[in-house]
């Protein structure tokens, strides 16, 4: 399989307002996602409120993406584990669930040396080639606090099972910039992730994708294709236009919320269900989330929706 590149989304993980998984909605939104030409889905991230769903949930939201994908494009799933055993579990088990790429968080809790990573991706990626499936670094020191050295990444982009990176580190296009020129081959790539936010800078420095929340791929595809064609002006012009509904998206505490509230509007997912600790939009917020939309013409998705 082709190192992971080009336009994944990671998908929210739409709740039923009694808290309870909504899987038609789920469904819905992975093929809005097919249809608007993505390369790759992700489920268990940051942005799926991974962090609120059981192991039995985290099975079941990859085992129904994976239904609907029907292997027309890789599915990547989340690891976010606090030691080297509970994260190698949940790699065999999202491995054995058919996941093609595992997009591996470090341990945060007690934060690990570089060494410590090394040992870490090195025990998870042993996992990995033996089941199949692939590896992602996640550098994101935002959500994590953990540093991650150009030289780490280097040395672990070597490791069989490893083939791709996705950086978060700010400021991500220069990082990325020294990524890409020291380890970036086609058996590796590099990422970008943060909503998209800085994807073409990104794209500029060496990135061969990036990874941003679901709800508005569809509008963001036409940009990458532009700037892939060498079409660069006509690119930035058109991810200008999206940076109002880009930033709102990546609102600490928030950023749940706006993407599933997105999604209701635009008629993908039935509620905008979060799980505490993530906090509903206030009416206010809302009204403001409307207007963003409003003001970019965003289409509602036709078909039988």
């Amino acid at each position: 399989m082709p190192a992971p590149q080009g336009l994944i989304p990671i998908l929210a993980t739409p709740f039923n307002p009694d808290g309870t998984l909504d899987l038609p909605s789920l469904r819905r939104l992975t093929e809005f996602c097919l249809e608007s030409g993505v390369d790759g889905v992700a489920v268990n991230g940051n942005a799926s409120e991974a962090f609120a769903l059981t192991a039995s949930e985290r099975r079941l939201v990859l085992e129904e993406v994976r239904a609907v994908a029907d292997g027309a494009v890789p599915v990547v799933a989340g690891v976010n584990a606090m030691s080297t055993v509970t994260a190698v579990e949940q790699a065999r088990d999202s491995s054995e669930q058919g996941a093609d790429v595992l997009m591996v968080l470090p341990p945060f809790m007690v934060k690990p040396t570089p060494p410590q990573l090394l040992d870490f991706y090195g025990e998870v990626a042993n996992t990995c080639s033996e089941l199949g499936s692939e590896v992602m670094l996640q550098d994101a020191p935002g959500p994590t606090g953990v540093q991650f050295p150009v030289d780490t990444i280097v040395e672990l982009s070597r490791v069989t099972a490893i083939s791709s990176v996705k950086v978060e580190a700010p400021p991500t296009a220069e990082k990325i910039d020294t990524v890409a020129a020291s380890c970036a081959t086609p058996e590796f790539t590099v990422l970008g992730g943060n909503n998209a936010q800085l994807c073409l800078e990104e794209y500029a420095r060496g990135a061969t994708g990036t990874m941003p929340a679901s709800e508005f791929v569809d509008v963001l595809r036409p940009v990458l294709d532009a700037w892939n064609a060498g079409n660069h002006l006509e690119a930035r012009r058109g991810f200008a236009s999206l940076l109002p509904l880009i930033l709102l998206g990546v609102q600490p505490g928030l950023a749940w919320s706006v993407h599933k509230e997105v999604l209701v509007l635009r008629g993908i997912i039935a509620a905008a269900t979060v799980r505490a600790p993530a906090k509903p939009l206030s009416a206010r917020s809302r009204d403001a989330l409307t207007a963003v939309l409003l003001s970019l013409s965003i289409p509602t998705p036709v078909s039988s929706r």
